[in-house]
């Protein structure tokens, strides 16, 4: 019996201590996994003057995020053509001259698979064709659909099985995190350029073709360059955050500022245009401003928190919800609203017919309102744009939406749009000019252009208003 006692008592001796060496080997003498981080002390000088030093973690390189995220960014190729004119006649009504070519490119993502790709609109405006390139391979692409108020266009290749990009959160970025900026300039088979985020919701005013931008930029210091327009900006798991649309330059060259739509509102634009071929704004038919110490003064508001309305478009939703100029928002639901910036990236989520609560403050009050959204028409409908192409006068045209007319002021309009060689582009009109009268006949109708035009004796006066909002007036001899 001691025996077997003995016997098990050694047992037990080599269990533990089996344990235990494998223990002590595991936590002391087993190789580290690697990280992907190496951290840096950083010296500081203490309160007092004493000197110390903070630990910050880097990536150790970028290397598995740019293997992710440059093959799914493609080279964007515009082709277009300018008519060269010869003499007056050709000036004013294109016959005879020549065209000359003219290409520029920019960057693109690999949105799907199946070969949705994104850009910016201003990579493809005024393209008579686009070829999109990627691995060596020339597609061409069919144009789905653009958004100028976001500077953002889909474009559609015939192509299976591509390496789409994944989709993170714009709403998730920190600021100070590390980003890549990932593009395609000049065919260069992709560029990958380091940086972080240096500020979110950024408004920049660079969409002024529009009457109802949105702007709220996300800010980096990674190198953008011109050629990088529509590329991806990605965090460091190669997930799309966001797409390069901008710098802030004086030369055109990277000095420090691109800027970047949000993934977040690429999303809900890139969803519209595929299933209904036109971006579902949703509008609360208001102006805002952001607060400072001269219009809180204006206004008599205490707190700087917020946004204040500046202008209620009658008949809009937040006009029949009953909020009023003066009101400050603090919040669309419960999202917290600090800037204009925020109020419309916020907005921009929605879509027409959608219910959200209204947390504003005024007379010092806290109140909150229920407000049903519209589109542009001013109703909750899916939103189907006007639009007429005028073969012969090169380009598209569309009747101005009603939220726009009553933004504006006026009671009539139609817009020229897709700009291609023919009678506009061949006398100076830009893309987004508004025709309001033709030989003194005011326009409603997109056909009325095409009739108006044809009809005409030998002298044909165009009087509208620009896409910066300034009164035109163009007269041509027959």
């Amino acid at each position: 019996m001691k025996k077997l006692r003995g016997i098990f008592t050694n047992i037990a001796i080599s269990l533990v201590s089996g344990f235990l060496g494998a223990w002590v080997l595991f936590h002391f003498f087993s190789p580290k996994a690697e990280s992907n981080y190496i951290t840096y002390p950083i010296p500081v000088q203490k309160t007092g003057g004493e000197e110390g030093s903070i630990h910050i973690q880097m990536p150790a390189d970028f290397v598995q995020a740019s293997q992710i995220a440059t093959s799914s960014v493609v080279y964007i190729k515009n082709i277009s053509s300018r008519r060269q004119s010869v003499d007056w006649f050709d000036w004013y009504f294109g016959g005879g001259g020549y065209n000359n070519r003219i290409i520029s490119s920019g960057s693109g993502v690999i949105f799907s698979a199946d070969g949705y790709i994104i850009t910016n609109n201003h990579v493809i405006e005024g393209a008579e064709s686009i070829e999109v390139i990627h691995n060596k391979t020339t597609y061409k692409a069919k144009i789905i659909g653009r958004d100028p108020s976001t500077d953002l266009a889909l474009l559609k290749i015939d192509a299976r099985n591509l390496p789409n990009i994944r989709l993170g959160r714009s709403k998730d970025v920190q600021v100070g995190e590390w980003v890549l900026a990932v593009g395609n300039p000049f065919n260069l088979t992709s560029t990958v350029t380091a940086g972080i985020v240096s500020a979110k919701g950024r408004s920049l005013q660079l969409l002024r073709s529009s009457n109802f931008p949105i702007e709220s930029f996300i800010q980096t210091d990674a190198a953008i360059n011109p050629g990088n327009s529509g590329g991806a900006l990605v965090n460091t798991k190669g997930e799309l955050i966001g797409i390069n649309t901008a710098i802030l330059s004086q030369t055109g060259s990277y000095t420090g500022y691109g800027f970047a739509v949000p993934v977040d509102i690429v999303a809900k634009v890139v969803g519209d245009l595929i299933q209904f071929g036109e971006v579902q704004k949703a509008f609360l038919g208001i102006e805002v401003t952001d607060l400072n110490s001269e219009n809180a003064k204006e206004f008599g508001i205490q707190s700087l928190e917020g946004v204040v309305i500046d202008k209620v478009i009658r008949e809009g939703a937040a006009f029949k919800a009953g909020l009023k100029r003066g009101d400050v928002i603090l919040k669309i639901n419960q999202e917290k609203i600090n800037s204009k910036a925020d109020f419309d990236e916020n907005l921009s989520y929605f879509k027409p017919g959608d219910e959200i609560t209204i947390h504003y403050l005024r007379n010092g009050k806290n109140e909150q309102k229920k407000v049903q959204l519209t589109n542009t028409q001013g109703t909750t409908e899916v939103i189907k744009r006007q639009i007429l192409s005028a073969e012969d006068l090169g380009a598209d045209l569309e009747v101005l939406p009603k939220l726009e007319k009553d933004k504006i002021g006026l009671k009539n309009g139609v817009r020229i749009l897709n700009l291609r060689n023919g009678f506009f582009k061949n006398n100076g009109f830009e893309e987004g000019f508004i025709i309001l009268k033709i030989n003194n006949v005011e326009v409603s109708e997109a056909k009325q252009v095409i009739e108006l035009i044809s009809k005409a004796g030998r002298r044909i006066t165009i009087e509208g208003i620009d896409r910066y909002g300034q009164l035109g007036y163009y007269s041509f001899s027959r």
